[in-house]
């Protein structure tokens, strides 16, 4: 079992950055993949980043890629995603999420979800 606990949301104005945080519990925190997704208002939640077990490997959305940075601190059992440029349209709960490694994409088949931080950009 994992729970995860994000924080780290606001409210922003359009070129500013905010730093998103995601405490996990227990112990094989490194065995997880972990990832941010995102859902705005009237949308269906959508993949932002992930980033393996042993921060190897990173993903992105292509509307996220360039701007924002996944990482993790196992050592602290925690992820974090350093978002710049913001945008309006990057208004949005985040959510982080974590999953045992699966053959799949790096979007796919998460089971453990926090419980989301709201980050509003204004224009």
């Amino acid at each position: 079992q994992v729970q995860l606990v994000e924080s780290g949301g606001g409210l922003v104005q359009a070129g500013d950055s905010l730093r998103l945080s995601c405490a996990a519990s227990g112990r094989t925190f490194i065995s997880y993949d972990m990832g941010w997704f995102r859902q705005a208002p009237g949308k269906e939640r959508e993949f932002v980043a992930a980033i393996s077990g042993s921060g190897g490997r990173t993903y992105y959305a292509d509307s996220v890629k360039g701007r924002w940075t996944i990482s993790r601190a196992t050592a602290k059992n925690t992820v974090s995603l350093q978002m710049n440029s913001l945008k309006p349209e990057d208004t949005a709960v985040y959510y982080c999420a974590a999953r045992l490694p699966v053959a799949a994409g790096p979007e796919s088949l998460f089971y453990y979800w926090g419980q989301g931080t709201q980050v509003t950009v204004s224009s």
